[in-house]
């Protein structure tokens, strides 16, 4: 199965829409896209994202339904992952420091707490 690192941006849009909407049909996806393309362009290109195992479709009346064959988590792993590997060397510390370095980035107590945790247990599993 394809990741989603492997998709176009209009690929992506559609993923973002069937994901937030659970399942969708052309015309829902469509409808949802800012500048969308054609009615055929859509349904081509829902067409290749099922083709790449992304989605599946299932009848509802004369209509195809689209929805997702992987969680968005595991979608967003796949995602992070290509992301580290391929701009930070496979580094997470790199990737994290790149992200609390931004100017402008506003972390809160909270955030730095759970932050805090999971680096600790990440040592506790000797990660």
């Amino acid at each position: 199965m394809k990741r989603l690192n492997a998709l176009s941006r209009r690929e992506r849009e559609m993923m973002d829409i069937v994901y937030s909407m659970g399942q969708a049909s052309a015309a829902e996806v469509r409808d949802t896209m800012q500048d969308p393309p054609s009615y055929s362009a859509v349904r081509a290109t829902l067409r290749i994202l099922e083709g790449k195992g992304l989605l599946r479709h299932a009848f509802d009346g004369k209509r195809y339904v689209y929805a997702p064959r992987v969680t968005r988590d595991k979608a967003l792993q796949g995602a992070l992952e290509h992301l580290v590997n391929t701009f930070f060397e496979g580094s997470a510390m790199n990737a994290v420091m790149t992200l609390l370095e931004q100017p402008g980035v506003e972390i809160s107590k909270d955030e730095y707490q759970r932050m805090a945790e999971l680096i600790a247990r990440a040592r506790r599993e000797g990660r």
